[in-house]
């Protein structure tokens, strides 16, 4: 049975959260960011000086407002008119984290619909917690951390903080529960409808080795889980609490330390040896050198169409096999009369009949696929190598 704890109320402002935009593989490990694509990044250019995202659904100053201090950029958004509307505020830690693009770099932006502006950082509305000298900024190489508030050139610091204004397209919703603990290993946050291993790792881990541990990773009946990208990551993050910054009702083991992130790390072309973490004594994004060890906990995706967050059930009775396949797909304890449906990565299908196991799908693309029993709620994930 489902357990939910009382004072948890959350608001939502973003109807989804979206993907990375990293489309660049880094590793032949399966599991890397690139190979997950779970709403992808979309932007409408409203042509009057603002920005739709169209997969949180917020609206974005689409030039930043520059570089000021903290208080000046609290005072810019409430006075903002931009676009026709009066509505503008800073945003919150995660929807500053949003708009960012871990394939891009100095800027962390698509600069087709955010122009670069010479920032460090942009403010959001969160001091750190019992520190009023610290405030949530994201920066131009893509993380999001607790910032000193005068080291921004306008308080006599030598970093440039500049203000990005956002407003609500549509009224903000007030979650009663952000959390629920689902009574199997499994807790789904309500905000992002993502699934969240309840005890992560015990063990640190080298990227590539969390990487494997997370696709292999059977709980609660599923095989989905995967490791989480740096957006999901961050996703858990409470600026509201520290050592851990997470809410420990739901997640009392997940401690003070550093978790993987599916995501690389890109400073530059010649080096892709470091990937990003969440680190949980605040609750920074930073990153570290992908044979370093550091913790893992798991994350899988709630439905909405067949693609990579599609729920996969396995059948007691079935087994497919190989898995990783090359070339055929067996499936043990059919009746001979079920109807198959083979899908890519993006939902695409590849071949429907009855007899996978007499078809050769040694000419598909490595990379993750979906095997859809029809007539039923069962799916197998399957990676062809």
């Amino acid at each position: 049975m489902s357990a939910i704890a009382l004072g948890q109320n959350v608001t939502k402002s973003i109807r989804l959260l979206p993907d990375t935009g990293q489309t660049t593989s880094y590793t032949a490990t399966v599991g890397e960011d690139n190979d997950y694509s779970i709403n992808v990044p979309s932007f409408t250019d409203n042509g009057n000086g603002t920005i739709t995202d169209m997969v949180t659904g917020l609206m974005w100053q689409q030039v930043d407002g520059g570089e000021m201090t903290i208080e000046n950029a609290s005072t810019y958004c409430n006075s903002l008119t931009l676009g026709g509307y009066t509505d503008w505020r800073l945003p919150t830690p995660m929807e500053s984290f949003s708009i960012l693009n871990l394939q891009r770099n100095n800027p962390a932006l698509n600069t087709t619909y955010f122009p670069s502006s010479g920032a460090d950082y942009w403010w959001t509305n969160t001091f750190q917690m019992n520190d009023n000298t610290k405030v949530w900024c994201t920066n131009a190489g893509g993380g999001i951390g607790n910032k000193p508030k005068l080291e921004t050139i306008s308080a006599g610091g030598n970093k440039s903080y500049h203000v990005r204004a956002v407003r609500d397209s549509t009224v903000p919703t007030t979650l009663a529960n952000h959390y629920t603990d689902n009574g199997d290993g499994t807790v789904t946050d309500n905000l992002t409808q993502l699934v969240w291993q309840k005890v992560p790792t015990t063990t640190a881990l080298t990227w590539e080795q969390a990487l494997s541990y997370a696709e292999g990773l059977t709980l609660a009946g599923v095989s989905d889980w995967r490791l989480p990208n740096i957006k999901e990551l961050q996703s858990l993050n409470d600026e509201g609490a520290m050592n851990p910054s997470v809410n420990t009702t739901y997640f009392s083991a997940i401690g003070v330390k550093n978790y993987w992130s599916s995501t690389t790390l890109l400073p530059n072309p010649s080096n892709l040896t470091s990937a990003w973490y969440w680190n949980t004594q605040f609750g920074i994004t930073t990153y570290d050198t992908k044979t370093n060890t550091n913790y893992v906990i798991c994350v899988r995706g709630i439905p909405t169409s067949l693609s990579y967050h599609e729920v996969v059930k396995e059948a007691n009775s079935m087994q497919v096999f190989p898995n990783p396949f090359r070339s055929k797909i067996h499936i043990s304890n059919s009746k001979g009369t079920e109807v198959y449906e083979l899908y890519n990565e993006v939902g695409i299908l590849i071949y429907v009949g009855n007899s996978p196991d007499k078809q050769d799908f040694s000419t598909l693309q490595n990379g993750i696929y979906f095997l859809k029993v029809t007539g039923t709620s069962t799916f197998f994930k399957l990676v062809k190598q």
